[in-house]
């Protein structure tokens, strides 16, 4: 091997060390990182030395997509759980202490005590106050429903906005890794940007990524939309400015296709879009609807008959619990959207308003022919206080679309309601914490595959900082031995 042979592999072997150090040292810093893929330098053998072919990311399409899929599925249930959160409380309060059922069972607990004793008028007081502490909770509970389904639509609205924007930031990345393939030139950063971006999108919405020639990229999600192709598609969604229980919330569609709502408890919902419409659509409708139904039950347990025949269908009014649509009573078995916004007192009965609890007692509330205690007035009458509490625990028709059961009394229907919501949110509780195991245990394998290890990086820096002490060495054997000649030669 001739000296300047010898020359030229030392200084390739430098170039070569150098350029493999600049990876391990980009690796090192990039190290948490979560979309950083690791770097490798190829090196070719060659006469004579070596040369760096190319730099090489670590990747694995399979885990990536593995990871994309879980992604999507624990955004849309932790969505889900964290919106039934938000909703129990605001309606039901802390434990459920604010609930329906709650106020209901203080409500019959007064009534109890006022046909024990029908002549104490402080009971009676007592408990026109704890039916209007009931109509309230419903009119609040109804607010509460509505404003936050308002709130979720503009949540809804900012997601839209946010992944439109997600979306021109791909298509930026994704042109600059299909014209940095075309070119020849290292697009390394491109993809990782490009991934880091995907994995973004999966949070909104559930996708399948599908490569084309170049590196180029096409999405479509997984109820077949396309999200991107060549250019990014539009994802589009109107607001409502306010809802009451009557309004339906508009769809979001993606390249005009509507995108479905999750269901269940343990949603189908693939992202945080669907979770958002399922709340809004359906979580939050189903507990309105259910409230609504306990309003009627109440404005049935408490109607009016002809003294005559009490048992008489014909002639019911509104009594002590009264609705907008007085004096005809809400129809049997059917769900009337909002009622327990417009359910109320009767003034008949409410001293604030000039009425009196000794209506409750006698009835009248619906007029003179509705009085069961004729002046001037029995103290010690309580038929009528007994009959509503037994009307309280009779069964009667309930709408089974309303998701609480068809066929038990209000008092029933109304802890139906709190376990029914109580079980979805343990079900989406439950469903949460194994979705997001699954999300974990693939980012961790998916780093364990692409992402960085310190110790390995620091092993091959050891490795190449000898190779370059090496390389140097033969740099400067080399130099002693053409001075020697030089010097031999003069």
């Amino acid at each position: 091997m001739s000296l300047t042979t010898a020359l030229n592999i030392a200084q390739s072997a430098l170039f070569n060390t150098t350029r493999q150090t600049t990876v391990v040292s980009q690796n090192i810093t990039n190290s948490g990182n979560p979309d950083y893929a690791r770097r490798s330098a190829t090196i070719v053998s060659t006469a004579p030395g070596a040369t760096v072919v190319n730099i090489q990311r670590t990747t694995s399409d399979v885990l990536f997509r593995s990871n994309m899929k879980a992604l999507s599925s624990y955004e849309g249930q932790n969505t889900l759980l964290n919106g039934m959160q938000n909703l129990g409380l605001a309606v039901n309060g802390v434990d459920n202490a604010g609930s329906a059922a709650s106020a209901l069972g203080d409500f019959q607990q007064a009534l109890n005590l006022y046909s024990a004793a029908p002549s104490n008028a402080s009971l009676g007081e007592n408990t026109v106050e704890s039916a209007r502490q009931l109509v309230r909770n419903l009119n609040d509970g109804t607010n509460a429903i509505q404003s936050f389904r308002t709130d979720m639509d503009n949540q809804i609205s900012q997601a839209v906005s946010d992944l439109n924007n997600l979306l021109n930031s791909f298509d930026q990345a994704n042109r600059t890794v299909v014209a940095g393939n075309q070119t020849g030139a290292d697009v390394s950063d491109a993809q990782d940007q490009r991934d880091g971006l995907l994995k973004q999108i999966s949070q909104y919405v559930s996708i399948s990524a599908i490569k084309r020639d170049n590196g180029d990229m096409m999405l479509v999600t997984s109820g077949g939309a396309t999200l991107y192709e060549t250019v990014p598609r539009t994802v589009t969604f109107e607001p409502v400015a306010g809802y009451d229980a009557t309004t339906a919330g508009n769809a979001i569609k993606i390249d005009g296709v509507p995108l479905s709502a999750g269901t269940g408890g343990n949603t189908t919902a693939s992202g945080r879009l669907a979770a958002m419409v399922q709340l809004r659509d359906s979580t939050a409708t189903t507990m309105q609807s259910q409230l609504d139904e306990i309003a009627r039950g109440l404005i049935n347990a408490f109607a009016e008959t002809d003294p005559s025949d009490p048992t008489a269908t014909a002639g019911k009014t509104p009594g002590l619990f009264t609705w907008d649509g007085a004096p005809a009573m809400p129809a049997d078995g059917t769900l009337d959207a909002g009622l327990a916004g417009r359910i109320k007192i009767n003034p008949a009965m409410d001293s604030t308003v000039g009425g009196s609890a000794l209506v409750l007692r006698d009835g009248g509330g619906g007029g003179a022919g509705y009085v069961a205690n004729p002046p001037p007035g029995n103290a010690s009458f309580s038929n009528l206080l007994i009959r509503y509490s037994q009307n309280l625990d009779k069964p009667i028709a309930f709408d089974p679309a309303a998701g609480a059961g068809s066929n038990a009394s209000v008092m029933t229907y109304s802890t139906n309601a709190i376990s029914s919501f109580e079980a979805a949110r343990k079900n989406a509780s439950d469903a949460a914490d194994n979705k997001n195991a699954l999300m974990t245990r693939t980012q961790q394998t998916l780093s364990n595959s692409t992402g960085v290890n310190i110790d390995e990086e620091m092993s091959m820096m050891l490795d190449l900082e000898h190779s370059y002490q090496a390389s140097a060495r033969m740099i400067s054997t080399v130099d002693n031995m053409l001075a020697a000649l030089m010097n031999a030669i003069h």
